[in-house]
């Protein structure tokens, strides 16, 4: 346990120096936070543009506090994919292209503690630029239209947050057999893309795909009935997280022993 303790103070040490504790959580909140002002501040930025004629009035409807703070929620499944795959692309791969994970398994270190204190480490950074961006949107999206529920707020983020933990993990077990940290990034986004693109054409079929968390989490912010199928695609998803780094595993170790 000492010696995933040091693997993994290694990791969030790295991660200091990259700064990726500042630039990550900053990313987050941009994202997050410019939802609701863009929605609140709509008509204004319209009037703003001019080029309307005289008299002209655009009268938007205003947007329900639900449907400010989903709005918020789907930018953490378009550009929160990207980053979090941009910044776990080489967590593994950069390191077996450079040599340094060679260098580190030299010693008596398992290959477990290896991969799973890099996984546990990009989880704490991610899970934390999460909430704290979504934290943000939710009392920006209160203060401008009204308050949701904090419960309600904390039951969907711990849903959405099971789909991007379940994406971290893949990205992870797509580092251990690829030592290209774009190609990692490019299949790893190709696999995200057709899993969403299949599960919101095809919802009847793959009612239980996590890739459908997302719109399933909208449901504790909109006020609408928790579908049937939100539990089993929990339970679908936790278990994909576990073979996933199981999977992760075995292949790192079959890999760097071949």
């Amino acid at each position: 346990m000492n010696q995933w303790m040091t693997l993994f103070k290694k990791e969030m040490l790295e991660m200091s120096r990259n700064f990726k504790w500042i630039w990550v959580p900053l990313t987050f909140i941009m994202i997050a936070v410019k939802e609701p002002l863009t929605l609140y501040y709509m008509p204004q930025i319209i009037d703003s543009l001019g080029g309307l004629p005289e008299g002209a009035v655009i009268e938007l409807p205003v947007p329900s506090a639900g449907e400010a703070l989903a709005a918020s929620l789907s930018q953490f499944n378009t550009f929160g994919v990207l980053i979090i795959v941009l910044i776990t692309m080489g967590t593994i791969a950069g390191e077996r292209k450079s040599g340094v994970a060679g260098l580190i398994l030299v010693k008596p270190v398992s290959y477990a503690w290896f991969v799973t204190s890099k996984w546990a480490s990009s989880m704490i950074l991610i899970w934390f630029s999460y909430f704290l961006s979504y934290f943000l949107s939710w009392y920006y999206v209160g203060v401008l239209f009204e308050f949701i529920s904090f419960t309600d707020f904390l039951q969907s983020f711990f849903v959405n947050g099971i789909w991007l933990t379940l994406i971290v993990t893949v990205v992870i077990l797509f580092n251990t057999f690829l030592k290209s940290p774009g190609a990692v990034g490019f299949i790893s986004i190709g696999i995200i893309v057709i899993l969403s693109l299949l599960s919101s054409s095809l919802p009847h079929l793959l009612e239980w795909s996590p890739a459908l968390l997302s719109a399933y989490a909208n449901a504790f912010i909109m006020g609408s009935n928790l579908p049937d199928e939100l539990l089993p695609s929990i339970i679908v998803s936790v278990i994909m997280i576990t073979l996933s780094l199981l999977a992760s595993i075995a292949i790192f170790k079959r890999r760097e022993l071949a």
